[in-house]
């Protein structure tokens, strides 16, 4: 399997709004709830794969003709309270390269709020399992001010994967989850959004899973962050495939 990686450049429709997701009904990982987006039954109960719709018509992030390694299309969006900030440009907001803004945290941003549930799709590049972290996660953190997310893959969309994420261990710097590390990369500074070493956000390796490949991510509010108004929970501004290959 060649493994290649990538570096080439470049988040509501809230409930009944959402993109139709990818059906699905198979073996989750996590212990969300079940999930009802308002287009169908989404068949998450205990992070189990979206059922509900006979496909996605979303943007593709603005497609160029050349594969990238950012999210192409998202297949579900259910909001938890004080979701909403982003919400007027989904799903585009969740395309595309991160918008880093170091210690001062992106305004690029979807907020999940409570619990709240995104499901990407990759559809011309996907995770493989290579040298390193093969996944970047982008929030919008900033020192003294985390919000967590767990998050899990799929090569089918229906058997989730789910990396552990301990949102209660403050001292211990909620190992396994997002939404810990500090942005950098932006397309106008140069830094390359698929290098773990200098782009920030949080860093995923499939061999920590025991699985090789994957072309789903599902991000998931912890439920342990603050939550009011209409920008509560995690913040996606988005994610970036470190480790892939072709589809």
């Amino acid at each position: 399997m060649m493994v290649q990686r990538l570096m080439l450049p470049s988040l509501v429709l809230l409930g009944l709004l959402a993109c139709a997701p990818k059906a699905s009904d198979g073996e989750g990982a996590g212990d969300g709830g079940a999930v009802d987006s308002g287009v169908g039954d989404t068949g998450t109960e205990g992070g189990d794969g979206a059922d509900g719709g006979d496909g996605a018509d979303g943007a593709d992030g603005g497609d160029t003709g050349e594969p990238d390694p950012f999210a192409d299309l998202a297949l579900l969006f259910t909001p938890g309270e004080a979701a909403g900030f982003g919400a007027d440009r989904y799903p585009e907001i969740v395309y595309g390269p991160p918008q880093g803004a170091g210690d001062a945290g992106s305004l690029d941003v979807l907020s999940l709020g409570r619990e709240g549930l995104i499901v990407l799709e990759l559809t011309d590049i996907g995770i493989v399992d290579g040298e390193g972290p093969d996944l970047l996660v982008f929030e919008n953190p900033f020192t003294g001010w985390l919000e967590t997310g767990r998050v899990a893959v799929s090569e089918d969309g229906e058997t989730w994967h789910e990396w552990p994420c301990d949102a209660e261990d403050a001292a211990g710097g909620y190992p396994g989850c997002a939404g810990v590390g500090l942005v950098w990369s932006h397309p106008d500074n140069g830094i390359d959004p698929t290098d773990p070493t200098v782009a920030g956000g949080d860093a995923f390796d499939l061999a920590d899973l025991g699985i090789e490949r994957a072309r789903y991510v599902r991000i998931v509010d912890s439920g342990a962050n603050s939550y009011e108004g209409t920008s509560g929970g995690f913040d996606l501004d988005g994610v970036a495939v470190v480790n892939g290959a072709a589809l």
